[in-house]
């Protein structure tokens, strides 16, 4: 029996640790395999510090038996704007002949999948951060409908988000966007997973959260179907998925 494709997950954190969301959403089928970067700060000047390896961790992902890379970290990949995301993606298949995505890129195929256009988001970040997601998600072709940030700025903080606090946060930004017509959740660290369900039944719209989304981007790359029922409208869609050789 041919192994289960396996994924390489290049992650913000010096750990290198899976984040548990791939797992619990995909228990069979891929498998995932991470590297870390040493981000250490959510700001512009964290980012510089780290991007430049982003090739070089690929290239090891892919000594691993990595059949697809996804590079984690929303902020990480937009803060530069869209065309750097698409360079980021251009490296890594540069450096390993590889399918790529990013989690900037699975939350704009998210949203996009889900026929959202007019957007309300919630954030970790620091008001500089959200500035560059609002032009990223601009220029992305979304309308930013509102937008509100918890302040955070340093890598590790946003895991201590309540699931609770995390629902009002989607709440607050929804009823804030009147005409919206689905809600975003961005920073990898925050964990989302069992936010969507709640507040999609709350609010009545599809929510889309960084690292669902990146997930649900990646397995993309290597045949899966991306489907994951109980974990919102997102991964009930079952949509087909694209070649592996020709997914960007």
């Amino acid at each position: 029996m041919a192994a289960e494709p396996l994924i390489g997950l290049i992650v913000p954190p010096a750990a290198g640790t899976v984040p548990s969301d791939g797992p619990q959403l995909y228990p069979s089928g891929v498998r995932f395999t991470a590297a870390g970067l040493g981000l250490k700060n959510l700001t512009p000047e964290g980012y510089d510090t780290v991007i430049d390896r982003t090739g070089e961790l690929a290239r090891e992902l892919a000594g691993r038996g990595a059949a697809a890379v996804a590079l984690m970290g929303t902020s990480l990949s937009f803060y530069k704007g869209f065309a750097f995301n698409e360079q980021l993606k251009q490296t890594i298949r540069d450096a390993t002949g590889l399918p790529a995505t990013t989690m900037s890129t699975g939350v704009v195929e998210a949203l996009r999948a889900l026929g959202v256009r007019r957007v309300a988001v919630g954030t970790a970040y620091i008001d500089e951060v959200n500035n560059r997601l609002r032009q990223f998600l601009t220029d992305s072709g979304f309308e930013v409908t509102a937008l509100q940030g918890l302040g955070i700025d340093a890598v590790g903080e946003a895991q201590h988000v309540s699931q609770d606090d995390l629902i009002d946060l989607g709440k607050r930004v929804f009823a804030a966007a009147p005409g919206a017509d689905g809600i975003l959740i961005s920073c990898g660290g925050l964990r989302t997973l069992r936010v969507t369900v709640p507040l999609e039944a709350a609010c009545g719209v599809p929510v889309v959260s960084s690292t669902p989304a990146a997930y649900w981007s990646a397995v993309r790359l290597v045949g899966h179907s991306g489907a994951a029922p109980g974990y919102g409208r997102l991964f009930e869609l079952g949509a087909a998925a694209p070649s592996a050789a020709t997914a960007s």
